[in-house]
């Protein structure tokens, strides 16, 4: 596979220039046809063209090198979804070798495209418009909390201040984002209340086209979603927010309608570019080894069968030793679930197991856990255009398979999974399925599924057998988080310290964050 990384101007790159690239903006963004700042205020242009583009970086879904460096280099490979069997000269974070060229981009495309934008927003629209300001607050929520469980400490509370932004903890943004959320759903819901019609219709590139409501309702999945992630680290306020979620007046997400997804602006999709026209990314060995075991029908969805062990479904082991980048060329690639061209922010099945869990937690999720373990399956099944979800729930003795790798057996290893569908009878056991599951259901998003491997330890995963990380990463562990860029390094080099005096363990891919504690998950 080839590493498409385009020569980029080195403008902006820093938070600091993340700020001042827009600072000029009201000059820069005048209207040579005649257009006065009151003109372009009144039909919300000066808000409008801010807003836009997180629509498309949030999952970058435009330019496929860029979508590669962001996530499918990092996230998809360690979440056991897909890999990319190609050593780049041995410096790979499949591998544990961490590259740091690559591993900046996430954290420098949020903030000059997104965040940047976000605090002008911020500037012009709170206690004007406080609809777009509400807006603008879920947009950077899910865009920090992407950064926040990749990184850890980040900038947040002290972006767009005076002199170089120093960073907050993590804990401090989960603090941050819980008001965050509070500030625009308590807005948005007394608009739907009042019957207000949206302003949002003309802007949102989304499937919600502009409603208040379903923007209410993915602000509430998208709390329940942080509240889970702390459910170790701090219990009682996970609960407290995963139930404000739940039992808001206008709810989560419930029907697969509500799934929000974003349609490609060029009607492709990055991860089918790089499987298909490049040739290079290719199924995880975990994904055959799982939805295989289970015979599960998402599987025709999700992936092609390989050409090179004919009519079956052929996965990758992440990880390995890979003797050139066409050994594996013939395996698996992306099916039709990654041909439509639109990306999912959030889909109804997540909700249902996010429910299902915090009901196993004693939490009031308005349901019983099984039932809305059941629930999640069949909404996934739904999503997904297959049938069977009643015989597949009910199955209590299908399992993960072993993987056998038909070029070189050391490869091959016995499946580590070993859980069925069907509902167990302990909570650990339950949890496993809950998140084995919703493993399953939350493909393509990598990031979100390396999240959850994290913070729960499932699904259980094949290890890699080629740790290149000089001792510092645990091939038993896996990669924790990636360091701070070396845009940071070089343009905030007081931020990158105060954020390493909050995270508690060196900077590099082996330290903890703040909610992936070593303790049980009950």
């Amino acid at each position: 596979m080839t590493l498409n990384i385009i020569k980029r101007t080195a403008i902006c790159l820093s938070l600091l220039a993340a700020f001042s690239c827009t600072d000029n903006f009201d000059e820069m963004n005048q209207n040579p046809v005649g257009a006065t700042t009151p003109d372009l205020e009144q039909n919300f242009n000066n808000i409008k063209s801010l807003i836009k583009p997180a629509f498309t970086r949030l999952y970058i879904s435009d330019v496929t090198w860029q979508y590669q460096l962001q996530q499918s280099l990092q996230a998809d490979g360690w979440s056991g979804y897909m890999t990319t069997p190609n050593e780049f000269g041995g410096i790979n974070n499949h591998n544990y070798n961490l590259n740091q060229n690559w591993n900046g981009y996430a954290w420098d495309d949020a903030y000059v495209n997104i965040i940047a934008n976000l605090f002008k927003i911020e500037q012009r629209a709170k206690g004007k418009y406080d609809q777009f300001y509400s807006w603008s607050l879920i947009i950077k929520v899910a865009t920090m909390q992407r950064i926040t469980d990749m990184y850890g400490p980040a900038v947040y509370s002290k972006f767009g201040g005076d002199g170089l932004a120093t960073y907050d903890s993590q804990e401090q943004i989960y603090t941050q984002m819980f008001k965050d959320l509070d500030f625009a759903v308590t807005d948005l819901t007394a608009r739907v209340a009042d019957g207000e019609v949206s302003k949002f219709t003309e802007t949102d590139q989304s499937n919600y086209g502009g409603s208040y409501s379903q923007w209410v309702k993915y602000a509430n999945s998208l709390r329940l979603r942080l509240a889970m992630r702390i459910s170790k680290v701090n219990p009682s306020l996970a609960k407290t927010e995963a139930e404000k979620a739940v039992n808001h007046s206008i709810g989560v997400f419930k029907l697969n309608a509500d799934v929000l997804k974003i349609k490609s602006p060029l009607d492709l999709n990055v991860i089918d570019v790089m499987s298909h026209a490049w040739v290079g990314l290719f199924m995880g060995a975990d994904m055959e080894s799982i939805l295989g075991g289970y015979q599960d029908p998402r599987m025709a969805k999700y992936w092609e069968p390989s050409v090179q062990v004919a009519g079956e479904y052929k996965g990758v082991r992440t990880g390995i030793v890979y003797p050139t980048p066409s050994t594996y060329a013939n395996f698996s690639q992306t099916g039709a679930r990654t041909k439509t061209g639109e990306v999912t922010w959030m889909s109804t099945a997540e909700v249902y197991f996010l429910r299902a869990e915090g009901a196993l937690r004693g939490w009031n999720m308005d349901g019983v856990a099984k039932d809305l373990y059941e629930a999640g399956i069949r909404a996934s099944f739904e999503q997904n255009g297959v049938e069977g979800a009643a015989a597949y729930i009910a199955d209590n003795v299908k399992v993960a398979k072993d993987y056998v790798d038909p070029i070189n057996p050391v490869n091959n290893s016995p499946a580590v999974s070993k859980v069925t569908v069907a509902w167990g009878a302990t909570n650990e056991i339950n949890l496993e399925k809950i998140i084995t599951q919703k493993w399953i259901a939350t493909y393509p998003d990598g990031q979100e599924a390396w999240s959850e491997f994290r913070r729960t330890g499932y699904p259980k995963l094949f290890r890699i057998t080629n740790n290149k990380s000089g001792g510092v990463i645990s091939t038993a562990l896996g990669v924790r988080r990636l360091p701070f860029p070396l845009s940071e390094a070089t343009n905030n080099p007081k931020g990158v310290e105060s954020g390493v005096a909050v995270l508690g363990g060196p900077d590099n891919g082996a330290t903890r964050l703040w909610w992936d504690v070593d303790k049980a998950n009950f």
